[in-house]
This record gives structure tokens, C-alpha cells and sequence, in this order.
């Protein structure tokens, strides 16, 4: 449940606002709480509620509700060593994307999501973004078997090759952003 002690912002549902601004909560089920997938947890952030609508080139994006996603803590260590490594073409990307450069959208490096460690992912779209190279050549089984357990939380995973950014990073943004476009637009 969320508590809003905000004056000006609309009450979250389920909540009666009451003269002072401050909302009691009503006591009903949500709708949230009686369809959470098995063994998950469906957690609202507080902030996405309060927060701009997110846009591409005029388009309003329809945000998916935020759910926490499990995650191996054994490979927090390990995310953190990949983002120091300074692979070329993740860095290429995240000079682009990072600081909401593209679109003020929020990007995350090497997000720890259950037991795989995923380059880029975008909370708000529940978007993965995959950077492709030499080093998956002959593990398109693993990828294939990684790639459906993401999906099966809800995930988009949306694959960009090593040589597409290092030679037409212009044409990878655009492509990302008509991908963004087409998937999440609310028109």
C-alpha cells in the first residue's frame, strides 16, 4: 500500500484525500495484490506516481507497473567489475543514454535481474538492452534460454550488435527510439 502525505498530488486509488491533503486508506483488495505472479512480489514506487509522463517525439509511453525483480546478490560484485570494465561498445551507449541524454529516460549499466546479468535496462519500460558481439558466438543456446526466462517476467529484451554501434551509432538511437515508439506508445 502507499501513504501520500503530498497536498497537491492526486490521492493513489484506494485512498479518500481528506482536508489536510493527507489520505486515510480505504480497506479494499487491489487488483495488484490478487494477480501477482507466483513467487514475485509486486512493489509500487512510490515515485513513479509522481513523476512526468515519459515522451518520444510527441509520443506518451505507457509505463508497465513497477515490479521488483528478483535478483542473485552473489553478482552484484560482478556488475560492478563489468561497468569498471570499460568494454567499448557498452561505453559507446551509455555516453549516449546515460544522465536521461536520450529521451530523459533512465538507464541502468549491467542490472542484476534473477541469476543474469543484463548491459542496459530501462525500470520505467521494463526494457532490456542487450549488446551482442563476438563474445556470444556459440552460446546462442544459453542466450536463447536467458532470454526466455526474462521474457517470462514480463521483460523486452531488444538486441543491438557491436559493430552496428561502433560504426552507425546515429541509426542504433533512431532504431531504438522507433522500437520504444512502436512497443510502448499509448497512441
Amino acid at each position: 500500500m502507499i501513504y501520500t502525505s503530498f497536498k497537491h498530488s492526486p490521492p493513489p486509488e484506494g485512498c479518500q484525500p481528506q482536508s489536510d491533503g493527507v489520505g486515510n486508506i480505504i480497506n479494499q483488495q487491489s487488483a495488484v495484490d490478487t494477480y501477482a505472479p507466483q513467487n514475485f512480489s509486486l512493489v509500487l514506487d512510490p515515485r513513479s506516481l509522481y513523476t512526468k509522463t515519459m515522451r518520444i517525439k510527441g509520443s506518451v509511453l505507457k509505463s508497465p507497473i513497477i515490479q521488483e525483480l528478483p535478483q542473485n546478490a552473489e553478482l552484484l560484485k560482478r556488475a560492478r567489475e563489468l561497468r569498471q570494465a570499460r568494454n567499448l561498445p557498452e561505453v559507446l551507449f551509455w555516453m549516449q543514454v546515460t544522465k536521461g541524454r536520450f529521451h530523459q529516460i533512465d538507464f541502468d549499466r549491467q542490472k542484476v535481474i534473477g541469476n543474469y546479468i543484463v548491459d542496459f535496462y530501462v525500470k520505467r519500460l521494463r526494457l532490456i538492452i542487450e549488446i551482442d558481439g563476438s563474445s556470444h558466438i556459440g552460446k546462442e543456446v544459453y542466450d536463447r534460454k536467458r532470454q526466455n526466462y526474462l521474457e517470462s517476467m514480463g521483460l523486452k529484451v531488444y538486441r543491438i550488435s557491436t559493430g552496428d554501434i561502433k560504426y552507425r551509432l546515429g541509426c542504433v538511437l533512431k532504431e531504438l527510439e522507433k522500437y520504444i515508439i512502436e512497443n510502448y506508445s499509448m497512441g
